[in-house]
Parts: C-alpha cells; sequence; structure tokens
C-alpha cells in the first residue's frame, strides 16, 4: 500500500503542470473533464502530499473555472488537520474558498481552529484567523470568542492585527462577545505601542451602521487624528468623523482646525480628498475651512495641468456635494473646467459634469444653458447625447416648470430635441407635450404650430423613437384643431401612406385626429358664421391687452382663424340669413377656405385612405375608420344637397346633422390635467359597500380579455372620453333632470373642475402666477451666465409668465427610497455597544453585588462582567484591560459625582440594567451620549 502511494505521487501532475496544460488547450472543456477525474482518484489517497496536491489543482479549478468542489468539503478538513504548515496552507485555503455558514462538516473545524488558534507559530494562528474572518457563523464566533479575546492582547502584532480585524466578523455573527472583548478592542485603538490601523478600520465600519453608540469615543478618535502621521490611518478616522460630526455639533467645531491643518500640510492627494469630502459633508457651516476646501479642490483635482481622469472625476463629485447643499458658488468658481469636462473622453467625467452644469440653470440662463447643451448633444455619441436631453428634460419639467417663462420657446425647444437622430426621450418629450398643452392655455397656438412641423415631414414617420412624439403631435392638432393654420393640410398629413410604418396604437390616434378634424371642417362648411363686434376700448385692460396680444398672434398668418369668430347653432337647425338688426355682422366669405370643391376632395381622399382599414385586425384601427366613415355616409346619405351652400336650411331636421352638432359639442369640450390624489379625495358614497377581493369578476368577465395595462394607449383612452361625453350629452340635453345633478355634482367637487372661462384665466383656487425673470440679455459667453444667474437682484421681469395649471402641491408622484430593513443582530450589538461605553459606573456597582453574574457557554464560563473574565480550561489566565480605560472610566465617575442632574441619570441606568439586556437597550437609545469635557 506504501507503495502504491509512493507511485502516485511519483507520476502526480502538480498544479504547474495542470496550469501548463490547459494553456496548450484550444478547447479546455475535454481537459478539465479528464483533470477532475484524475482529482477525485487522487484525492482519496491515504497520502497526505498526493491528498493536498490534488485538492490544490481542485482549488484552482474552482477559482478560474468555477468548477464545483462541495464534494471534497471532507477532504478539505483532512488536509486542514495535517501537522504540516504547507497542507495546512492549502486546507485553509480550500475553506476559505468552498465553506460558507451552511456547509455541513464547518462544525467538525471548530477544535482544529481553537487548536491552531493558540499555536505558538504565528503564521499558523494568522491562518485560522483568516478562514475564521471568511466563514464564521454564530457557532464559530460563540465557540471561539475566549481564543480570539486572547490575541487581542497578544505581544505578536502579526497575530494581534489580524485578531482585530476578525472581531468585526465575529460581532456581526455573534453581538454577545461585545461584553467580553469590547474593551480589548478599544484598548488597541489608544495603545501607544500598538498600531491602531486595524483597530481604526474596524471602528470605521461598525460607525457605518450606527455611529451615535460611538460618540463616547470621539476622545480617543480626536487624539489620532491630532497624532498619528499615518494617512491610511487618518482617512480612516476622517470616515469616522464624518459620521459623529452631523450627531454632535460640538464635536463638528472641534475637529475644523485639525481637519484644516491636515489640508495645508499634506502632499497626499488621497488625504487631502477625504479631507474635502468630510468638510463638503458636515462641515459646511464653516465658512472659512469651506473657502479652504474648494481653493485645495481647485488647485489639487480640477488643474489643466493634471490630466489624470480620476483626479478629475473625484474634484467634479465633491462639486456635485457642495452643489446639492445650497453652495451653488463654489460650482460657479469653476464653471469654466466644468463646462470644458464636456467634451472629456471619460464617459465618467462628462456625465458628472453634465450634472454640474444642470445644477446652475436658473429662470434667468436656462435659454442660454439648454441652446448650449442641444448643440453639444449633436456632436456627442449616442448614449451620451441622450444623457444630455434627458438632463434637459427633467431640470425644465421639474416643480411643474418652475424655471420657464417663456414657453414658446420651451415648445420649440421640445421640437428641436426631437429632431435629434439619437434623440430616445420619445416617451418622456410625449408626456410634456400633452402636460403643457392641459396646463398651459396661451401656449397652445405654438404647440400646434410644432406639431404640424413634425406631421408634414414624413421623413420623421420611419424613425420608431419619433412614434412616441408624433402620438402627442397628432393628438394636440386634433384637441386644438381651431389652431391650425390649414385643416386639410393636416389631413393630408394624417392620411398620407406612409403612416402604415406606425405601430396600430398609434395609427389609431391618427384615425381619432383624423376624425375631430373631419368634424371640425364640416361643421365650418354647414354651419353659419357671426363676428362678435366687441371695441378693444370696453375690455377691461388686462383683457384688452390679452386680445390684442392674441390678435396679433393670429394675424401672423392669413391662413389663421379669427380666435373672436364664433360659430352658433340653434338647436339643431342652422340659419344663413342673420338678421340686420343683431349686435353682430356678417363675415365675409370671400377667402373662406371651406369651398364644395375642398370639403368634396377630402371627402375622397379619407375614403380612399380609410376604407382599407375598415376590415384591418387591429380592434383599435378597425374601429376608429368605421368611425369617420359611418360618418362620411351618414352625412351623404342624409345630405346630399347639403354640399351646395345655396338656399336655406331652416324649419328642416335631419339626423345628420344632429350628430354632426353633438360630436362637435363634444370635442369643444376642453380637457385639463388630473391631480394625482383626485381619485383619493371622492368621498365614499354612503350605503356602498366596497369588496375588498375582486375575484368574482373572473366570472362575470370571463369571456372578456382584457387589454394590458401597458397596451393603453393615449388614442384609446382619449377615444372613450370622447365617446362617453357623446353620451353625457345625448343623455344630458333633454333630461333637465340630469343637468341638475351635474350641477350639483359640480357644486360638490368643485375642486376636481377646470374653470368654464374661456379667456384662458385659471380658477381661484390655483396659486396666483409668479413674477419670474427674463432670460439674460445681451449673453454671449456662456461661462458668464451662471455667475450672473446666481444674483438674484439682477433678474428682470421683461416678460409675464402665463397661467400653469397646478392643481395642488402633492401633485407629482411622491419619489420614495427603498429602505433596507434594519437587520434585528446590528439593533443588539448596537445596544449591547452603548451599554459598555454608556454603563461603566453600572457595570462596575453590578459586578460588586453579583460577584458570580456568569453565563456557561458550552462547558465554559465567560464572565459578563466586561472588565473581567475568569480562568477556563482553555484559556488560561486572562489579563485584566489596561489601567487607562480605567483611570478614564474613574475620571468620568468623579465628573459625574459633582453634578446633580447626572445622578438621576446613573440611577436610572443601574434600574434599567437590573431589568435586562432588552430593556437596557431601548433605554440606551433615548439616552444621549455624553463626551467628556476636556475633549469640547
Amino acid at each position: 500500500m506504501a507503495g502504491s502511494s509512493i507511485m502516485e505521487s511519483f507520476f502526480q501532475r502538480s498544479l504547474d503542470d495542470l496550469i501548463k496544460g490547459l494553456r496548450l488547450q484550444v478547447t479546455e472543456y475535454n481537459f478539465i473533464s479528464k483533470s477532475l477525474e484524475e482529482i477525485k482518484r487522487e484525492i482519496k489517497s491515504t497520502d497526505i502530499q498526493t491528498k493536498s496536491i490534488a485538492l490544490e489543482k481542485l482549488t484552482y479549478l474552482n477559482s478560474i473555472h468555477s468548477v464545483d468542489m462541495i464534494w471534497a468539503s471532507f477532504h478539505v478538513v483532512e488536509v486542514m488537520s495535517s501537522t504540516k504548515f504547507i497542507h495546512k496552507k492549502i486546507g485553509y485555503l480550500a475553506a476559505s474558498q468552498s465553506f460558507n455558514e451552511s456547509t455541513d462538516v464547518i462544525l467538525l473545524i471548530t477544535n482544529q481552529l481553537r487548536k491552531d488558534l493558540n499555536s505558538s507559530n504565528q503564521f499558523e494562528a494568522g491562518l485560522a484567523l483568516e478562514c475564521l474572518a471568511v466563514i464564521g457563523n454564530t457557532d464559530l464566533a460563540r465557540d471561539l470568542t475566549p481564543e480570539i479575546f486572547t490575541l487581542l492582547s497578544s505581544s505578536k502584532e502579526f497575530v494581534r492585527k489580524k485578531a482585530v480585524a476578525v472581531i468585526l466578523r465575529v460581532f456581526n455573527k455573534y453581538p454577545d462577545a461585545v461584553r467580553v472583548s469590547f474593551k480589548r478592542l478599544v484598548e488597541n485603538l489608544e495603545s501607544v505601542n500598538s498600531d491602531p490601523t486595524a483597530a481604526i478600520g474596524v471602528f470605521c465600519e461598525l460607525c457605518s451602521k450606527d455611529p451615535r453608540s460611538y460618540l463616547p469615543l470621539a476622545p480617543e478618535f480626536y487624539k489620532i487624528l491630532v497624532d498619528s502621521k499615518n494617512n491610511w490611518v487618518l482617512i480612516k478616522v476622517l470616515k469616522v468623523f464624518s459620521k459623529l460630526a452631523p450627531l454632535e455639533p460640538r464635536l463638528a467645531k472641534r475637529i475644523v482646525d485639525p481637519i484644516g491643518e491636515h489640508m495645508k500640510r499634506t502632499s497626499s492627494k488621497s488625504l487631502m480628498f477625504e479631507c474635502i469630502r468630510t468638510v463638503v459633508t458636515c462641515l459646511t457651516d464653516y465658512e472659512v475651512i469651506l473657502k479652504l476646501a474648494v481653493e485645495k479642490i481647485r488647485d489639487c483635482f480640477l488643474s489643466d495641468n493634471d490630466d489624470d481622469p480620476n483626479l478629475k472625476y473625484l474634484g467634479l463629485q465633491v462639486l456635485s456635494i457642495l452643489g446639492s447643499k445650497q453652495h451653488l458658488w463654489a460650482v460657479v468658481e469653476n464653471k469654466e473646467f466644468v463646462i470644458k469636462s464636456l467634451s472629456d473622453l471619460d464617459p465618467n467625467i462628462k456625465f458628472e459634469s453634465l450634472r454640474l452644469v444642470m445644477e446652475m440653470v436658473s429662470e434667468g440662463n436656462v435659454a442660454e444653458i439648454t441652446h448650449y447643451l442641444v448643440g453639444a448633444a449633436l456632436k456627442s455619441d449616442p448614449e451620451f447625447c441622450n444623457e444630455i436631453l434627458g438632463s434637459i428634460l427633467m431640470t425644465c419639467s421639474r416643480n411643474v416648470y418652475k424655471v420657464i417663462v417663456d414657453f414658446d420657446w420651451y415648445v420649440s425647444l421640445l421640437g428641436d430635441i426631437s429632431r435629434n437622430p439619437h434623440c430616445q426621450k420619445g416617451e418622456e418629450i410625449e408626456r410634456q407635450l400633452v402636460d403643457i398643452c392641459l396646463r398651459v392655455a396661451e401656449v397652445r397656438p405654438e404647440i400646434v404650430r410644432v406639431a404640424r412641423d413634425l406631421l408634414i415631414d414624413p421623413a420623421l414617420l420611419s424613425n420608431p423613437y419619433m412614434h412616441r412624439i408624433l402620438r402627442a403631435a397628432v393628438w394636440v392638432s386634433g384637441e386644438h384643431i381651431e389652431l391650425s393654420r390649414n385643416p386639410f393640410e393636416l389631413m393630408e398629413a394624417l392620411l398620407q401612406p406612409r403612416t402604415n410604418l406606425l405601430p396600430p396604437l398609434v395609427r389609431a390616434v391618427y384615425i381619432q385626429s383624423a376624425f375631430k378634424v373631419l368634424v371640425f371642417c364640416l361643421y365650418s362648411y354647414l354651419g353659419p358664421k357671426e363676428v362678435i363686434l366687441t371695441p378693444v376700448g370696453d375690455l377691461a385692460p388686462e383683457e384688452s391687452a390679452e386680445a390684442s396680444e392674441q390678435e396679433a398672434s393670429f394675424s401672423e398668418g392669413d391662413e389663421y382663424f379669427d380666435p373672436r369668430m364664433k360659430r352658433s347653432g340653434a338647436g339643431h337647425t342652422w340659419d344663413r340669413n342673420i338678421d340686420n338688426g343683431q349686435a353682430s355682422s356678417s363675415a365675409s366669405l370671400e377667402n373662406d377656405p371651406f369651398t364644395h370643391e375642398s370639403i368634396f376632395n377630402m371627402l375622397n381622399m379619407i375614403k380612399m385612405a380609410l376604407g382599407p382599414l375598415s376590415g384591418s385586425d387591429e380592434v383599435e384601427v378597425q374601429e376608429r375608420a368605421g368611425n369617420v366613415l359611418g360618418l362620411i355616409d351618414l352625412m351623404e346619405q342624409e345630405l346630399p344637397g347639403l354640399l351646395v351652400r345655396e338656399g336655406s336650411l331652416r324649419g328642416e331636421e335631419f339626423q345628420g346633422v344632429k350628430v354632426l352638432d353633438l360630436l362637435q359639442n363634444a370635442f369643444s369640450k376642453e380637457l385639463g390635467p388630473v391631480s394625482l390624489s383626485a381619485q383619493q379625495r371622492v368621498p365614499v358614497p354612503e350605503g356602498l359597500l366596497l369588496k375588498e377581493n375582486l375575484s368574482e369578476l373572473e366570472t362575470v368577465c370571463g369571456d372578456i380579455n382584457l387589454t394590458p395595462s401597458s397596451s393603453f394607449s393615449l388614442g384609446s383612452v382619449l377615444f372613450v372620453e370622447r365617446h362617453n361625453s357623446q353620451q353625457t350629452e345625448k343623455e344630458s340635453e333633454p333630461s333637465s333632470e340630469s343637468t341638475s345633478l351635474l350641477s350639483e355634482h359640480r357644486k360638490r367637487h368643485g375642486l376636481y373642475y377646470l374653470s368654464a372661462d374661456k379667456n384662458g384665466s385659471g380658477s381661484n383656487d390655483y396659486p396666483p402666477v409668479n413674477e419670474l425673470s427674463n432670460a439674460i440679455d445681451g449673453a454671449q459667453d456662456l461661462l458668464r451666465l451662471p455667475g450672473q444667474s446666481v444674483d438674484s437682484k439682477k433678474k428682470s421681469t421683461t416678460k409675464r409668465r402665463p397661467v400653469v395649471v397646478r392643481l395642488d402641491d402633492g401633485e407629482e408622484a411622491p419619489v420614495s427610497g427603498v429602505q433596507k430593513p434594519k437587520d434585528s443582530k446590528d439593533d443588539i450589538l448596537s445596544g449591547a455597544i452603548r451599554n459598555i461605553l454608556l454603563g461603566d459606573e453600572t457595570k462596575h456597582m453590578s459586578s460588586q453585588s453579583n460577584p458570580s453574574n456568569t453565563e456557561k457557554r458550552n462547558g465554559k464560563e465567560v464572565s459578563l462582567d466586561t472588565g473581567h473574565v475568569p480562568q477556563s480550561k482553555d484559556m488560561g489566565e486572562i489579563e485584566n484591560p489596561s489601567t487607562s480605560i480605567s483611570q478614564h472610566g474613574n475620571e468620568r465617575r468623579r465628573r459625574s459625582k459633582k453634578k446633580d442632574g447626572e445622578e438621576s441619570s446613573h440611577k436610572e441606568k443601574q434600574k434599567s440594567h437590573r431589568q435586562g439586556r432588552s430593556k437596557t437597550r431601548q433605554t440606551a437609545e433615548i439616552q444621549s451620549p455624553v463626551i467628556p469635557d476636556f475633549l469640547l
């Protein structure tokens, strides 16, 4: 048997042979499979040398090629128990790589870990500590706490540092270990002869979870901040103070000077950055050090002489933190570098500089900055281009378009953004076009003009990212067709052959808008016209100015309709003859575009374009095409002579005329925005029982295939609204009872109704219009804009901001961050640490009154007193904590006896300790930590 083992080890391939063989293979799969078969045979050998080499090769394959090695767990334990260090090293590496907290054989290594932790060989103890830091679970942490406690005061610095590092996992897995080991950990932090590198790293991690528990240790951290010369230690202690300073303002005032000295003295960029980040995070109230930090940012991280992209990114990131904390002046001082960074090769730098540029946007410079960014987007790659466009859209629409004064300009900007060849923000542009159209009545003519320019361009139909934008443009054009320059041109754009490239839901909106245009043209052609001649002088000053602006805006093009022209009809009969005695006079129809020929050509074009769609497989398209063709058939059947403009129709009634009248009345109803909270504000009627479980709907609506919510289109929703409004018109006209009910509903729920006035004035419930400033006059250089816009005194009010309908303050959907639930072990750990740091006197007195206060753990006695651990068979004698902690505690007690207020606090802590650990933890969370006066 021994001979076979020798032969196996003699011909066994080593790890070097395995690596060389893998590199020579074209396809590695077959070679790895053969190697695994060889490893499985070798690892069963009784020779520990052969077994360890096989395990070493298996560990390599697991780390590089993710080969499963769970099946070899027991062999890993065998190699770990070898007496030779080289074999033990392979076993511990394999265990750290393949074991986890749920591994079955992990219970078998407890004694082996304890043996190696107590070994006189510091490297064996180091292997055990490294393995425990990776695979340690609750059982291992509980059983090995005494050994780790001993190693925390080891004379060998190599072992002591590793023990300090592993104590973090022990605390997380077994919070009760804090009672035994925490003070020994503090001794490593403040010991003069010990390097605090590992200890400060542990406290840095602990403070990230619950910094308030570690405020009593501020004197120790402050001493390290002042005395330490190790940059790595200073970086860690600065991270600790960035968590503690917001909790204690006196502490923030104390650390300002040491941090300033480090910033002036150090030449290390890493330490400089950590000092700056600490200042901008929690010391922004101190102007002197804040200005020093901004100066160091410019000199060390934003210098043109330094081409390191990492430093540039860090500098921009710090400026971003300052900008978010209302210190925009720091960004403005470095605006040249920020704007220059938009063209940097590093994408991270470009994204960070873009965020800073958007931070500088205000009411006065929004036009110039967005103009520059739109130009930069045209020259950028598609990814950064869409990042720029998305930032523009998000910033301008924030807080219901607060920074926008000139909405005509902004709507034109949306049109320009839509034509960007890389633009993929169609969904957001669609939402904003419809939203602005609903909210801002004065900008609707400009929106219709922009929509017309988009619809008449057939090249845009082939771009899939434009479909959502075209859908919004079509809806706006159909909803406000009375503002269109040429309805016949719009109809041709809606029915052009290339619309077959559109998705069915978008095409359905095209057909629905064509339906609205058709109704408007027929109504305009057949209905009577009268001009309301109201002298401008008879109007109020505000109404007069508004009427003059509207008249000027509509008189720019001859093809615009007069907005003060009203088309009226008495019931369902129209009279072309208007009495001369009335206050209105007949309008001249010499330039009327609605002629017999134009109407006839439009009807033929509609039948030719929509005729094939009446049999479409898409329900949305088929239904809307049928509605349009049905209206044309009805008008042609019942009114064959109506298309000839001769004679009078007084006294005659036609079903087609009634339908056309109802449709026009329904389409002329103005839509408005709806608050997100409107549904919640509607009171539930008395006697209405709402079931929480809607499973019965499956039986009632089992034959109906409900459309997914994501497939609902704007067109389908608007069509349903129009259809409902038509039914409401039909049912409410002949019934006075329904009219009274509607009035009663408006009276009770007036908050959800928009104003019925036609002059664009909002309801009194809406907030007043803000007088905002205009763009900066004569700004040529973009670099000067941010500095000018920051000064609010330089703003001018040359343009009145239009009324923007805003329903309530809570209109925007709340963005709630996902908060991770706090682990119960973290609560227990924080409570235990607070008991140690805040309950020194209580612990001391309770240990005197209950000297036998111990707890049994697996046959060993572990004292619950934080300052004393009794002797056991495995531990031997353990020395008491250092006298520095004791003297520090005595000084605290002497100070506390001089204050009557702290005596009562001392009694409360003593009482809570007797009531149990959970009660103590709850009380400690309420109490505020006390920092000694010699620091503050």
